[in-house]
């Protein structure tokens, strides 16, 4: 069973999900890819967990960084969980281009080269948005390129923390 909890942020409304342990899904309402992971006979209930996910969020847009990340559990294939711990190492304030996490996948498996392009796609699917940070994946020359959440919202999230964005 899947549970869910709403959050109101300066962006707009985000829905949190989790199975009563782990945060398993948050995502700006409405956006692309919204629940994909997310049980359909979800229910609303308050749990710890959420509680921790709204310090974290409260915490995030306060302009600070938070210091712990809730546990996670990421329903997706190994190839996305893959690319997705690799965003979960991008540094607050710091991005890192979809060439970037092709090589470092690349390199990992010994191959000579990762598709971009698929990784855009895991990047994409990202179903931990903000805890998962797709939004400091950007093009290779630095440039804005897609996120689910719309490209507004990518936008204010890195000139919240202080990214200044290729146009």
């Amino acid at each position: 069973m899947d549970y869910i909890h709403h959050y109101d942020s300066p962006l707009g409304g985000i829905t949190i999900a989790s199975n009563g342990n782990a945060l398993t899904g948050l995502w700006f309402d409405g956006q692309k890819h919204f629940g994909e992971t997310l049980d359909p006979r979800h229910t609303v209930k308050p749990l710890p967990i959420f509680e921790q996910v709204d310090q974290w969020l409260d915490i995030y847009f306060n302009n600070k960084i938070p210091n712990f990340t809730p546990p996670l559990l990421m329903r997706t294939t190994p190839f996305r969980q893959e690319v997705w711990k690799i965003l979960l190492t991008i540094p607050y304030g710091q991005t890192m281009t979809y060439g970037e996490i092709a090589n470092r996948i690349a390199k990992e498996h010994n191959i000579q080269r990762m598709s971009a392009q698929a990784i855009g796609n895991a990047v994409g699917h990202n179903s931990i948005s903000l805890i998962i940070p797709c939004h400091r994946v950007v093009g290779s020359n630095g440039n804005l390129t897609g996120y689910a959440g719309g490209i507004d919202k990518k936008r204010k999230l890195l000139a919240l923390e202080g990214i200044t964005v290729v146009e």
